[in-house]
C-alpha cells in the first residue's frame, strides 16, 4: 500500500519479452497488483512475465490484439476486481521510471481523480528532438487541449498516469478509443465527467525499444478522433446537462461566420468584383461579430477546466 491506499500497476505488453521481467523487477514494494496484458504478442512475453516469480502478477492475455488502449482497458478491469483504489499505468517497455510514482499517487491520494506524466516541463526536454517531432508535440498538444478542455496539460500522448478506481466506475470504458488514440479520447471521457487532473513532471527513460506505430495510419485516425471528441464533449458537458454560454456562443459564433462568409462570396459575385460599402459591411459585421463569440465561448472553457483538486482526499484503509 502507498499511504494506506491499495496501488495496482496496469501494464499493457506487446512484443515485450526483453523488457517485461525488468518491468516486474523494478515494481516497487508498495504496488499490492501488478496486471499485466499480454496484447496478443507473438513472442514470449507471457513467458517471460510468468519468469519474473512475482506474486503480486496477475497475467492476461489477449488471443486478439487490441491494441494499448484496450490492453490498458482489460487491466483496469482486472485491477478493479483485485480491489485497488488507485491503477497506474506502466508500460511494458519499461520506459517509465518506478522512483517517480510517489510524485504521480501523491496528488491522486489527496484530491485529484488523474494525474499523467509531462516529459516536456523544461526547455532541456526538447534537447536532441528532431524539429518535426517538437512541432508535433506542441500542434498534437494545442488540439488536444481544445478538444478535451484540459487547457492546463502538455504531452497529451504521455501514458503514464494514475487513477482512481472510483473515477474508473464512472468511466464509459467501453467507449473509450482502444489504439493510439486512447490516451487523448479518455481525457475527453475525463472533462466531460469534470475530473479534475494534474500534469506532474517525470522524464522520460528512453531504451532500444522499437516503436510500431505507423504514423500514415494514426495521424488520420487521430485527428478524425480529436474532431468527433471535441464535438461529443461540447454536446454532453455544455448542452445536454446544462445548456451553458459556451454552446450558445460557439454556435451563435459559427452560424455568423458562415453566414458572413456566405454574404461576402454573394457580394463578390453579384457586384463582379467592385462591391459597395454597405454590401461589404453585410459581409464583414457577421463575421466579425462571429469570430468575437469564438473567442469568448474559447476563453469561457479555458476557465472550466477542471485543474484542482476537488475530490475528497482519499482515506487510510482500515
Amino acid at each position: 500500500m502507498y499511504r494506506g491506499v491499495r496501488i495496482a500497476a496496469v501494464v499493457p505488453a506487446y512484443k515485450e519479452e526483453n523488457h517485461i521481467g525488468q518491468v516486474i523487477k523494478t515494481m516497487p514494494d508498495f504496488v499490492d497488483h501488478i496486471v499485466i496484458v499480454d496484447d496478443c504478442s507473438p513472442d514470449d512475453t507471457s513467458g517471460a512475465a510468468r519468469r519474473a516469480d512475482d506474486g503480486r502478477v496477475t497475467l492476461i492475455r489477449h488471443e486478439v490484439n487490441q491494441g494499448v488502449g484496450g490492453a490498458v482497458l482489460t487491466a483496469h478491469k482486472a485491477a478493479m476486481e483485485l480491489g485497488s483504489d488507485i491503477n497506474v499505468v506502466m508500460a511494458g517497455d519499461a520506459q517509465m521510471d518506478p522512483e517517480y510514482l510517489p510524485q504521480l499517487l501523491d496528488p491522486v491520494v489527496d484530491g485529484y481523480g488523474f494525474a499523467k506524466a509531462n516529459r516536456f516541463f523544461s526547455g532541456e526536454s526538447f534537447a536532441g528532438m528532431p524539429g518535426y517531432r517538437i512541432f508535433g508535440n506542441i500542434v498534437l498538444s494545442f488540439m488536444t487541449k481544445l478538444a478535451s478542455g484540459y487547457w492546463h496539460i502538455f504531452d497529451p500522448q504521455n501514458g503514464y498516469t494514475a487513477i482512481r478506481t472510483e473515477v474508473l466506475r464512472r468511466l464509459p470504458m467501453n467507449k473509450v478509443a482502444a489504439r493510439y488514440s486512447f490516451e487523448n479520447d479518455l481525457l475527453i471521457h475525463l472533462n466531460i465527467l469534470d475530473v479534475p487532473i494534474v500534469d506532474v513532471p517525470i522524464p522520460a527513460v528512453y531504451g532500444n525499444e522499437v516503436s510500431s506505430i505507423k504514423l500514415r495510419k494514426v495521424i488520420p485516425e487521430l485527428l478524425a478522433m480529436l474532431f468527433g471528441g471535441f464535438w461529443r464533449r461540447v454536446w454532453w458537458k455544455y448542452m445536454v446537462w446544462s445548456f451553458s454560454a459556451v454552446a450558445l456562443l460557439l454556435i451563435a459564433g459559427l452560424a455568423l461566420i458562415v453566414m458572413g462568409l456566405g454574404v461576402g462570396a454573394w457580394v463578390l459575385a453579384a457586384s463582379v468584383g467592385s462591391p459597395t460599402a454597405g454590401s461589404v459591411m453585410l459581409a464583414v459585421v457577421p463575421f466579425v461579430l462571429g469570430v468575437q463569440m469564438l473567442l469568448v465561448s474559447l476563453q469561457l472553457d479555458i476557465q472550466a477546466s477542471p485543474d484542482r483538486p476537488t475530490m475528497h482526499p482519499m482515506k487510510e484503509r482500515a
